[in-house]
């Protein structure tokens, strides 16, 4: 028997190890795959495009707003892995009741190793988990930083404007790798581009997702930001733990 409290402070119990599990956080379908559990997976979201084919060979069970409850019954999950962030409260309060959910809740670094540790064991793959943590540990360990914090923004949205916010993982990985994010609001609030330029970021970030920024909103923006570096950027590098 396993036991152990989510991220948001549930108990998750599991008589034996899960054999059908069911992930509603497209990130984590992919970090269920790098544990070797490919096999266990029978149920995920339309958005678990990671890694190629899933979505061909899995069950499609509604998006990460919404899900189709049937659906997931006939399937009889053994566990369900959702996200604070984006699943629906609602939903997953329906998904306790046919069998154990585990919800994660990463705004960090550190919450995301949290999660992962806490998925190799609810698996039985803490070696294989541990050994990911260790490699990822290294990695950020050799990122080189600048002297000082370097000013940027990060656009995640356009009409309106959407910027990621200070309590947002996206803003942590920004700190990680030595810039400071000029967004004191929390999550993603909507700023016009009047607003962001008194800020005078040094570098501008638009995303590939959700919003599929191209070269063509850069050649917008470099009148309102002559100084400004920009740059498109990989939206599930920055976000998807």
């Amino acid at each position: 028997m396993t036991i152990l409290k989510d991220q948001i402070g549930n108990i998750v119990q599991l008589e034996s190890y899960p054999n059908r599990i069911i992930s509603l956080v497209p990130s984590i379908t992919e970090y269920l795959f790098d544990l070797g559990l490919n096999e266990r997976i029978v149920g995920v979201t339309k958005f678990c495009v990671h890694p190629k084919n899933m979505l061909n060979e899995k069950e499609i069970i509604g998006g990460t707003k919404q899900q189709h409850l049937d659906k997931i019954k006939e399937l009889q999950p053994d566990l369900i892995i959702a996200s604070k962030e984006e699943n629906v409260k609602q939903y997953v309060e329906k998904l306790i009741k046919i069998c154990p959910v585990y919800v994660s809740d990463v705004n960090d670094f550190d919450s995301a190793i949290h999660m992962m540790n806490d998925i190799g064991e609810l698996t039985s793959e803490s070696e294989k988990a541990e050994k990911l943590i260790h490699n990822i540990n290294q990695q950020f360990d050799a990122i080189k930083k600048p002297t000082s914090p370097i000013k940027a923004a990060y656009c995640i949205w356009k009409n309106p404007w959407m910027w990621a916010g200070t309590d947002t993982f996206i803003s942590k990985m920004l700190a990680y790798s030595g810039f400071k994010n000029i967004i004191a609001k929390n999550r993603y609030p909507e700023i016009e581009i009047s607003e962001i330029v008194k800020a005078n970021p040094d570098y501008i970030f638009l995303s590939s997702e959700p919003f599929p920024f191209q070269e063509k909103h850069i050649e917008e923006l470099k009148a309102e930001f002559p100084n400004a570096n920009f740059i498109i950027v990989d939206g599930e590098m920055f976000s998807w733990y």
